[in-house]
């Protein structure tokens, strides 16, 4: 057996695997396609992030462009920081520019959770174990049962102190 180890696919819950194999091949091709596309926006949100910072920078930097000495203008430098930083920044999250990448970014990111819970279920059907889904159906279920025992207790409990008085 060991000499032929294309026989080995063939038995047990490697053969499932490898039946399924097409489809984990397939899902990996695509999480690298919208790995790419993900890196892309992702660079452009940094970027959008980091062009925002320094033009703010720079506008901080001339209209307070002396050292502050005492409190009162270590606390006018600040206040002046943050008007110049909280404008900047609330005007780039207010773009339409940085709004459509943003939603790019997450749709990328929510494109490759689907491909990598994909191939999660794959590999847990290909060994015979429930997937994400009949699990969380179970929690779900257990979650209800526990709050109906604990409904029951209650009313028992109830039901007990008032027999009782």
């Amino acid at each position: 057996m060991s000499s032929k180890p294309q026989a080995l696919t063939s038995t047990g819950p490697m053969r499932a695997f490898t039946t399924n194999s097409k489809k984990v091949t397939t899902e990996l091709i695509e999480i690298n396609e919208d790995l790419i596309g993900f890196n892309e926006y992702l660079t452009e949100y940094y970027k959008q992030l980091s062009d925002a910072w320094k033009d703010a920078q720079k506008k901080v930097n001339l209209k307070a462009p002396e050292v502050p000495h005492d409190v009162e203008q270590i606390d006018a430098f600040k206040r002046i920081w943050i008007d110049i930083f909280d404008n900047d920044f609330t005007e780039l999250f207010d773009s339409k520019k940085f709004g459509e990448n943003y939603g790019k970014l997450v749709s990328k990111e929510l494109e490759l959770t689907k491909h990598w819970n994909n191939i999660t279920n794959v590999v847990l059907q290909s060994v015979n174990l429930p997937s994400k889904e009949e699990i969380d159906e179970v929690y779900k279920e257990i979650h209800s049962l526990k709050k109906r025992i604990s409904k029951l207790e209650l009313d028992l409990k109830k039901r007990r102190t008032k027999n009782n008085a």
